[in-house]
Formats: C-alpha cells, sequence, structure tokens
C-alpha cells in the first residue's frame, strides 16, 4: 500500500476511510473494481462510520437513565396505551412543529421507558435531545444560584430540540422548584419540543410545586401545544416479578 494514502487521510481528517482503507484495498484487488467503485466504497465507509460516531456523541449527551427503545415495550401488557400514537411521535413531526407531550399515569406503567424511547428515535432523525428527570432540573438549577457555569446550564435546557423531563410527582418538590420549571417551559413555549412525564394528575401540581399560581402558569403555556397520552393499568415494571419470586418451600 502506498503509504502517502493513510498520511493523507488523516489530514483530510477522514479517519472513517482510514480505519478500512487496507482492508477495501485487499477488496478492490481481488474484485478487480474500478478506480471510481473503490472510492464509492471508500467514501461510504467514511459516512457510515461519522454517523456511528454522531450517534454516540448525542447519545452521551442525551444523558438517558436507560438506553430504551420502542420495540422493546410490551404493548400486550397495558393494551389502553396507543402504540399507534407512540410510533407517530417516534416519527418526530412533533418536534418540527415544536409541540409538546405529557405521558400521565400511575408508576410503572411506561411512561418512561416510552418518553426515553422517543428521544431515542428523535437522535436517528438527527435532532438533539436532552433527559434529566424533575430532581436533576432542580439540583442543576440550584447549582446555576452558586454560579457554576449558569450560561452552559440553561443552555442546555434551552437549545436541544427535545427535552424530556421525567419523573414529575414523585414527591413533592423544593421551594423554588416552580420557578426553575417555569422558566424552562416559558422559554422553550412554541421554540422547542418538550416531554415531561408525570405521575400524579394535573390538578395535584400545585402542591407538588408549592406554588399554585406558578403551576397554572406552567399547564397554562405547555398544554398549549401538549398532547396528553394517559397510561392506565398495571405496573409494566413489575410484571414479571411473580415469576421472579422464589417459591415457599413447606417444610
Amino acid at each position: 500500500m502506498n503509504q502517502n494514502l493513510p498520511n493523507l487521510l488523516r489530514e483530510l481528517r477522514l479517519s472513517g476511510a482510514k480505519e478500512t482503507l487496507e482492508i477495501r484495498l485487499q477488496e478492490a484487488r481481488a474484485a478487480n473494481l474500478t478506480h471510481d467503485e473503490f472510492l464509492e466504497i471508500l467514501l461510504q465507509d467514511e459516512r457510515s462510520i461519522r454517523k456511528q460516531r454522531r450517534m454516540q456523541r448525542m447519545l452521551k449527551k442525551a444523558d438517558f437513565k436507560e438506553m430504551k427503545t420502542i420495540d422493546e415495550f410490551d404493548f400486550s401488557f397495558n393494551k389502553n396505551i396507543p402504540r399507534e400514537d407512540i410510533y407517530n411521535f417516534a416519527a418526530g413531526e412533533f418536534i418540527r412543529q415544536a409541540k409538546d407531550l405529557l405521558m400521565i399515569g400511575p408508576p410503572g406503567t411506561g411512561k418512561s421507558h416510552l418518553a426515553q424511547a422517543i428521544g431515542y428515535s428523535a437522535i436517528k432523525l438527527n435532532f438533539s435531545v436532552y433527559y434529566r428527570s424533575i430532581f436533576d432540573l432542580v439540583r442543576d438549577y440550584s447549582r446555576q444560584e452558586i454560579g457554576v457555569e449558569p450560561e452552559k446550564i440553561l443552555n442546555r435546557y434551552l437549545v436541544t430540540d427535545l427535552l424530556i423531563i421525567d419523573d414529575m410527582g414523585i414527591k413533592q418538590l423544593g421551594p423554588k422548584a416552580s420557578e426553575y420549571l417555569f422558566e424552562v417551559i416559558l422559554r422553550r413555549h412554541q421554540n422547542r419540543s418538550t416531554i415531561m412525564t408525570s405521575n400524579r394528575p394535573l390538578e395535584e401540581w400545585g402542591k407538588l410545586l408549592n406554588d399554585v399560581p406558578a403551576a397554572t402558569a406552567i399547564l397554562d403555556r405547555f398544554m398549549q401545544t401538549a398532547t396528553i397520552i394517559s397510561f392506565k393499568g398495571k405496573s409494566y415494571r413489575l410484571k414479571d416479578r411473580a415469576v421472579m419470586q422464589p417459591q415457599k418451600v413447606e417444610t
């Protein structure tokens, strides 16, 4: 192999093509490929590797709690969950239109799984995604107040194409939680898409946030462009518990 080729590819920052160059040269000789056929294959390698690396970077930035896909979800367990609607959201049109989604229902019914799965699908469509629980959001904003990279922290919430705020309603939040959440929702409203999941009905958000007027203002904006999907039924998370539990042995 001409040793100038790897150096040229490195200089041109075509590291994907550089990785496969040697094996592609061997294949080209064995199959008697033309110059343009060989070049096309080599450039396809570069494109494929760039896509893989980009996907890895975006998944890292998304900071999902768990890596979930829609195909892994068992829709037959809770048949009232609208499968077609979930797949429609995974197609990403609501992100293009800067609309929102609220998943609401009891714990364990699959809200977090499907929210992150829609986020994963969005990344595959070249949208940026950022996942945070409501507790992460409050913690991040608290760090901002003591001067820890305030612009960088806020920017992550505002510029991402899809923000996922998970676990609303697990427990009552701190005194400034309403202010933090209101700023995020207000500044993303009709500009970027947000998915929220909640274990509690909307009428309880004022109590959860310790601020009824703020909760009303948050919901007033968020619900203007949001679709609500209600989750009902048994806990998806515990569906195999009976199988996993050891049987008692009588003596």
